[in-house]
């Protein structure tokens, strides 16, 4: 009777399933990270049919736009602390700032998941503060989910390999404890071997794809969360661009449909709407070129999107910095502060309510553009807000 009692009391496999299979995950994510603590919830039964997703917030007071971030994590981390977001050892510090970070977190660089675990530990802690940390897919999201590697670099595919070698070992720990639902093959329908590419990147490629593939543990984990379209308060924000079909197919509708390709509930190839030239991750018809900004078009748009003002895209690069067309109709905010993608200097665009617009740089030669906006403010840092002429640097951080 005692060796029962025992038996019962004791903690095991058979008894606590679902604590030792978040402690593993637990235990590879810290190891993946290079030390981040992100303790995974406890399984939990998901409903058969996902929640609606949503496409819109109202305003906040503070709201922080950050441009495309590419694999670079060190440069990530500067336009977040350039905003005030988080301190010297990556802990929120923004309160209850909103911020949307526009997608292309993937491609170019070699950090891309350290970035994405980052990402997901200022959401909760934001959350906690009263603050939002709202994400995008760009089309570098969708391209990696298709299996379009096109734009990854040798260091992202070791990334890759190394979280494979760890999420196997904790795999393996699983599938030694009874009790645990065998785990589910990683690589299960993996191509083996890729003709015309050299065979030390094999290993790099498949965990990529196991990783970032419809289901994926990756994609599922954090690409699924993100949003595709999104309206906060008077800006619209999205990565490429939105035309007048994509606000009639609904932007609720098109994050909804994203997210369960994603999860692996609609087939490899991903939605229409994000396809193609003029498609919401890939459109560049407000981009591209400052003094082609169909800017007629764009206010036909925002007019179809009630209390709509402004459009705030990435995709982009702007090597003027962040800028706008249309009397501020159209924001662009990709700065390819990326070491792979231009290695400029980050920038983030702030915005206090519906009362103003301006830019955070870092830049000191977008400082000395504006030299004489800045000069009354040179003890504190400070600048202009957005004038009729446009937006302007108006806070310089080195």
């Amino acid at each position: 009777m005692k060796n029962d009692e025992n038996k019962s009391n004791s903690i095991t496999c058979e008894n606590l399933p679902a604590f030792l299979s978040s402690f593993v995950d637990t235990f590879v994510d810290f190891t993946v990270t290079d030390g981040l603590f992100l303790p995974n919830s406890l399984p939990q039964n998901l409903p058969e049919t996902p929640p609606p997703m949503a496409a819109r917030y109202p305003s906040p007071d503070r709201l922080i736009a950050i441009g495309d971030l590419h694999g670079d994590l060190e440069k990530s981390r500067q336009a977040f602390r350039l905003a005030g977001l988080i301190d010297g050892s990556d802990r929120w510090t923004g309160g209850s700032t909103t911020v949307v970070q526009v997608g292309d977190v993937l491609d170019r660089g070699g950090e891309e998941i350290k970035i994405l675990y980052l990402l997901e530990k200022l959401k909760r802690e934001a959350e906690k503060n009263g603050g939002k940390f709202l994400t995008l897919n760009g089309n570098h999201e969708i391209m990696n989910v298709e299996f379009d590697f096109r734009y990854v670099t040798e260091k992202g595919l070791r990334e890759f390999e190394n979280w494979g070698f760890w999420y196997g070992a904790g795999n393996k720990m699983k599938s030694l404890c009874v009790g645990l639902e065998m785990p589910r093959d990683l690589f299960d329908g993996v191509p083996l071997a890729f003709r015309g590419v050299d065979e030390k990147y094999w290993n790099g490629i498949k965990s990529r794809i196991a990783a970032l593939r419809p289901s994926g543990p990756i994609a599922r984990r954090f690409l699924s969360k993100n949003m595709t379209v999104l309206v906060v308060g008077e800006s619209v924000f999205v990565h490429g661009g939105l035309l007048k079909e994509h606000v009639e197919y609904g932007l609720e509708r098109i994050n909804e449909e994203v997210r369960d390709w994603i999860n692996g509930l609609s087939g490899r190839r991903a939605p229409g709407h994000c396809k193609g030239k003029n498609a919401v991750v890939w459109l560049r018809k407000f981009s591209a070129d400052y003094a082609k900004c169909d800017c007629s078009l764009l206010e036909h748009v925002l007019a179809t999107i009630p209390g709509a003002k402004r459009m705030i895209m990435g995709h982009t690069i702007q090597h003027s910095g962040i800028n706008d067309a249309c009397d501020g109709r159209a924001i662009r905010i990709d700065v390819g502060m990326s070491k792979g993608c231009g290695d400029g200097l980050p920038e983030v665009l702030e915005i206090f309510g519906n009362k103003g617009l301006r830019i955070l740089t870092s830049n000191p030669l977008h400082q000395n553009k504006n030299k004489a906006y800045l000069d009354a403010y040179s003890n504190k840092g400070l600048g202009l807000q957005k004038t009729e002429q446009g937006l302007r640097q108006v806070e310089f951080k080195a």
